[in-house]
């Protein structure tokens, strides 16, 4: 069994640029896959590796760096490796918002431990806000969540702002996959005068690891950003396959209509794509399979 750990924290790196040497290299010699993002924000990122020690030293590494003592991650396991190679970016953010004005080290909304979670979300006052892109949104949510149908993450402000007075007199609930993306809202709402705010601590994915199925309020699956696509209650991998054409997840029941060809095209993208594009795909298809066929792994990248 592969251990997957999902990470992230805020704190200030003056010299990212110096940590990735190091970093990588480490993650390299322990045989670690997986991707992580530095910028002077912090970290965030995912990673699996072939045993549980090779991640508790990468952890360990990770927590000797300048504000990490105490950073927050989540532990699951996979069959299958997840990752293709090791990968860690230089970036401008951690977890792109495009509000420079936005720092989740100087305050963010109230935690909500996952226990407490469905008693929030079921007030009367409350207002849950679903963070996360419309791709992900599209294969489960909470019960009763407002989905903005964002593409990206830095669309979130925008649609704040066309739809907030819909929540005037609201408290606001507001969660993500891991709990990241919801530093920078719940701070952003702050800085909009919200004065109410919540998000859900550890995010999706520690929900379900906690919350019982029969007392969940979780619709669906959860998109998560590795080789196992999707992930239910108990953190078990789910039914969704990715489409290596246009990145989004695909139901079970989905890949028996006729837009859907392996690699190829799905019902969501089958229409965007000329024959030329198709037949690039199919090539590649090829190629994934030929490598299989010699047991190698073939990756592509995730969103």
């Amino acid at each position: 069994m592969y251990t997957i750990a999902a990470l992230y924290h805020f704190t200030r790196f003056e010299d990212p640029a110096a940590i990735r040497g190091p970093l990588l290299d480490l993650a390299t010699s322990l045989g670690i896959k997986g991707s992580l993002l530095l910028a002077q924000e912090g970290i965030n990122g995912t990673i699996s590796g072939p045993t549980a020690a090779s991640v508790d030293r990468i952890l360990a590494h990770i927590r000797s760096l300048p504000g990490c003592a105490d950073f927050e991650h989540k532990i699951s396991h996979s069959e299958d490796e997840p990752f293709g190679k090791m990968k860690v970016r230089l970036k401008k953010e951690i977890v792109t918002m495009g509000q420079p004005d936005v720092d989740p080290t100087a305050n963010v909304g109230n935690y909500v431990d996952p226990s407490d979670w469905n008693e929030l979300i079921t007030a009367e006052d409350v207002v849950v806000i679903d963070t996360r892109n419309d791709y992900e949104v599209s294969i489960g949510t909470f019960e009763g969540a407002i989905d903005p149908k964002t593409k990206s993450f830095g669309e979130f402000p925008a649609w704040w702002e066309e739809n907030k007075d819909r929540f005037h007199n609201k408290r606001v609930a507001m969660f993500c996959t891991g709990g990241i993306r919801c530093e920078k809202s719940t701070n952003y709402l702050i800085g909009q005068g919200v004065e109410d705010v919540y998000h859900l601590k550890g995010g999706i994915l520690k929900y379900l690891e906690e919350v019982k199925p029969e007392e969940s309020t979780w619709d669906g699956e959860c998109f998560v950003f590795d080789g196992r696509v999707s992930v239910g209650h108990g953190l078990v991998e789910g039914p969704h396959v990715l489409c290596h054409a246009c990145r989004q997840p695909v139901a079970p029941e989905d890949t028996k209509r006729e837009e859907f060809e392996e690699g190829v095209s799905c019902h969501q993208c089958y229409h965007t794509t000329d024959e030329d594009r198709k037949e690039r795909f199919r090539e590649r298809q090829k190629q994934i399979k030929l490598s299989e066929a010699r047991g190698e792994k073939h990756f592509t990248a995730h969103h």
